[in-house]
């Protein structure tokens, strides 16, 4: 079974990055399943608050993954995976905790939402299409990979290839014999090609003196071309290049017919390479045409059989599956008529989750040792209410704990991305430099903590809606603001939210 390699996040334009807008090596994420379960609890806890003992389940479930890659092989394939569910109310960070292994997960991870599956033959996404899409996150992760480890090479062939067309090659000469004694005018003062024979009989020709001095001038242009183009002069340069057209996206949507299907072969990719491929010519600029000739050269350079095979092989062994809105397909059984969106979801998850062969278009993925993460509020059904299979099938309950006033002041302190430091990023963008006092912070918990106690119980997402009322006026003047350094304290907080918390109606319509 192959270990998966370290690879930075792909860039968000789906473009190949450069060597220079890579992360530095501190900054890159480490491997999740490397990690021992006190760093992966230590990196969650850098941008979730409290909620231990969710955190402790899920990095014990996420290090056993490599603890089963170290076993012997005559056993490996019986540890299976303890899926977990987490049960807790909305906004404690059951998704949250997803969104951060997401990132950390060096695996292929994907995340879904319960509610967005019917039962198999109604319309709708079938369960199965989640496996699917975890393959193409591989796909996607491998392929990076391979892509940032020949970048430099395939940069260097698009440079060369530019060159071409800044600096084309010069068509040859026509040759043309020596003129006869008896023919005049045609011919004359044109020189024939000199042909030398080695001692060994081999027959090579000499370049004339003029065609050396061109091929010199031809390569100082080159040169000095070669030089602007590292120098970024010729960006704004229009030029021409060739581009083949895109797939048909219909053909994704088509199924492989009898005798086609099966792990050795993509009818997908057989099919388009059936069909012609139809080339067009493009007027871009040169920074644009290098994008696209390194592009090409990529897909020269990375062999997609290799990755498609250690994209399988990772989702197999170690891919993850969140499974968000678990609680929105628990129902009350023994209801009249078909519930397709409910229990015809849970009895097709039973498969999937127990593991199974998935036919997908790369091959065949087994999911056996896919680990299953599934969350929900439970607000108004019960785990209990879920078939007794299913429950079964996720061993591992965890709840995860309301969160309290205390806990809303140490989310605007304590995380990365606390939504204090989001703002004052958002005003740092206008010259302006934002500040909450520690009784202010206290404040604006406090009116979170007692809107959730008067109306339903958000949790920190009432962070929001009380942040996003308290800073309206200041985000809507800040540009005309003659004072670019606002502090809010708890008078302050107390003075511009005055008017949303004593109005009852006002409160629960805004608040």
């Amino acid at each position: 079974m192959a270990e998966p390699t370290r690879t930075p996040p792909p860039p968000p334009s789906g473009d190949a990055p450069s060597p220079d807008a890579r992360a530095p090596a501190d900054d890159q994420l480490p491997w999740l399943e490397e990690l021992p379960p006190r760093k992966i609890v230590a990196e969650l806890d850098r941008y979730i608050v409290g909620q231990e003992v969710a955190k402790k389940a899920v990095a014990i479930a996420v290090r056993n993954r490599w603890r089963r890659a170290q076993a012997p092989d005559d056993i490996r394939d019986e540890i299976l995976p303890n899926n977990i569910i987490m049960i807790g109310p909305t906004g404690v960070g059951k998704t949250e905790i997803a969104r951060r292994l997401a990132r950390l997960a060096g695996a292929p991870f994907l995340k879904v939402e319960a509610s967005k599956f019917t039962e198999v033959g109604y319309v709708g996404r079938d369960v199965e299409s989640m496996v699917r899409e975890l393959v193409d996150v591989a796909i996607n992760m491998v392929r990076t990979e391979r892509e940032d480890e020949v970048y430099p090479e395939a940069e260097a062939r698009a440079e060369e290839r530019l060159l071409d067309i800044l600096l084309p090659a010069a068509p040859a000469p026509p040759l043309t014999a020596s003129p006869s004694p008896g023919e005049k005018g045609e011919g004359r003062g044109e020189k024939a090609p000199l042909f030398v024979v080695s001692s060994k009989g081999d027959v090579t020709t000499k370049p004339l003196e003029a065609d050396t001095e061109a091929q010199e001038r031809r390569r100082r242009s080159r040169e000095k071309l070669r030089q602007q183009l590292k120098e970024g002069k010729l960006e704004e340069r229009d030029v021409e290049v060739e581009v083949q057209q895109q797939g048909f996206p219909m053909l994704e949507m088509m199924q492989p017919p009898q005798g086609m299907e099966g792990p050795d072969v993509n009818f997908t990719e057989w099919l388009q390479e059936m069909l012609p491929k139809k080339k067009k010519r493009r007027t871009v600029h040169l920074h644009e045409a290098r994008r696209i000739l390194v592009d090409e050269e990529l897909k020269k350079l990375v062999d997609m059989d290799d990755v498609v095979n250690e994209a399988l092989d990772r989702v197999e062994n170690h891919g993850v599956i969140f499974i968000d809105e678990l609680d929105k397909i628990a129902g009350e059984r023994g209801t009249v008529g078909p519930d397709v969106s409910r229990e015809g979801v849970q009895r097709d998850l039973l498969p999937i989750v127990e593991g199974s062969t998935v036919q997908t278009r790369y091959g065949y993925v087994r999911t056996d040792h896919i680990l299953f993460i599934a969350a929900g509020a439970f607000h108004i059904s019960k785990p209990s209410d879920l078939i007794p299979e299913l429950q079964g099938r996720f061993p591992i309950r965890v709840e995860l704990q309301p969160l309290t006033e205390a806990d809303f002041v140490r989310i605007m302190t304590e995380p990365e991305n606390a939504l204090t430091k989001q703002y004052a990023a958002l005003c740092a963008a206008e010259g302006a430099t934002l500040e909450f006092t520690r009784d202010g912070i206290e404040e604006v918990a406090r009116i979170a903590a007692k809107a959730n106690e008067r109306m339903e119980n958000i949790g920190a997402r009432r962070l929001h809606t009380v942040m996003t009322n308290l800073l309206e006026d200041v985000l809507f003047e800040l540009p005309e603001l003659p004072e670019k350094h606002v502090v809010f304290d708890a008078a302050k907080v107390r003075h511009r939210l005055a008017k949303v918390v004593d109005d009852e109606d006002l409160r629960r319509y805004i608040l």
